[in-house]
């Protein structure tokens, strides 16, 4: 379980190929507070650490994470948006967060505005995955608010703090995101549906 509040960026430092897996190395400011087994989410994805190497960790992805998330175009230099698992007691300061992709979407428009940025994503699903003005998203692993809800498109506004702390920084329109929208909405949409 996460909150979608990113604590730091990662770099993936090395891409290996495995039969349908890829491992990933990234390289991080808290790999030494890790431990073999630890759950982190990699832009929202809830990777497994499997090695710990100096300031490096290795996670693998499987091909069913590969087909539905945005990990497989990562290059060896990307930025990862990365969050450990929430601790019992701890604030929720973002939403819940699962760390379960639903599907990627892609980055429509960049506007920056005085003193914000507001992204807008297009996404195509046959889920019934919907978002509302002032709900909760997860972009890449981070929390953020619905300011425009639209059928299969949305728009958030991100302050300065975080496109400066997360990987909206290097964001450009056409780059893929995976999204996780929010859980209680995606409950509330399975029951209309049945």
């Amino acid at each position: 379980m996460f909150t979608g509040i990113i604590e730091t960026l990662g770099t993936i430092t090395n891409i290996t190929k495995e039969q349908d897996n890829v491992h990933l190395t990234v390289k991080s400011n808290f790999t030494n507070e890790l431990k073999i087994d630890q759950s982190v989410a990699h832009n929202g994805v809830c990777l497994t650490v499997v090695a710990i190497h100096n300031d490096t960790y290795r996670v693998t992805a499987i091909k069913e994470t590969l087909n539905k998330t945005n990990i497989g175009l990562l290059t060896e230099g990307s930025f990862v948006n990365l969050e450990r698992g929430m601790k019992l007691g701890d604030r929720l300061d973002g939403h819940i967060v699962q760390g379960h992709v639903d599907e990627t979407g892609t980055c429509t428009h960049i506007e920056n505005q005085n003193g914000s940025t507001v992204f807008t994503f297009s996404y195509f699903s046959d889920k019934n995955n919907v978002t509302i003005e002032k709900g909760s998203i997860t972009v890449n692993g981070v929390s953020l608010t619905v300011v425009n809800s639209k059928k299969n498109e949305f728009s958030v506004a991100i302050i300065p703090y975080t496109l400066e702390n997360t990987s909206f920084k290097s964001l450009k329109i056409n780059d893929t995101v995976n999204l996780e929208f929010d859980v209680i909405g995606k409950y509330v949409a399975r029951l209309t549906t049945l």
